[in-house]
């Protein structure tokens, strides 16, 4: 019986430790997903209107959900309608929000948000791609 027990033990540890490397394996690829399509995207002169205009659309994040894009039309200073906020609930970025909503799928503008910090997002222009809640 104390085998067992030891052995029951030891599989829900192993079973706890895989699952944080595979979740840490998604997160590393969104990441690199991410940064791709901001290097793509910064040789452009002119932003693409959505991800599938430039061969994108279909592309789906770790999790199973398409990547969310948003180009800001015509934007002079302010907060760009729909544009994602930090802390201080400024833009992230200034030409373009490009983000993951994370393993749960769901998402809110600021990052303050619970929904927001678990999404991998790219802010300052790209300067970060990561996960939300330690930006």
């Amino acid at each position: 019986m104390a085998v067992i027990l030891v052995v029951a033990i030891l599989a829900g540890i192993a079973m706890v430790k895989y699952r944080n490397q595979t979740d840490k394996a998604k997160q590393a690829r969104a990441i690199m997903d991410l940064q791709g399509l901001v290097m793509q995207l910064s040789t452009m002169d002119e932003l693409p209107a959505s991800l599938a205009a430039i061969g994108r659309g279909d592309m789906l994040d770790p999790w199973g959900h398409p990547y969310e894009y948003l180009r800001f039309d015509d934007w002079r200073g302010g907060n760009p309608a729909g544009s994602r906020k930090d802390r201080s609930l400024h833009p992230l970025n200034s030409r373009f929000d490009l983000y993951s909503k994370g393993p749960d799928g769901a998402s809110n503008l600021p990052l303050t948000a619970a929904r927001s910090r678990d999404d991998i997002i790219v802010a300052n222009d790209g300067k970060y791609v990561g996960v939300a809640e330690g930006y």
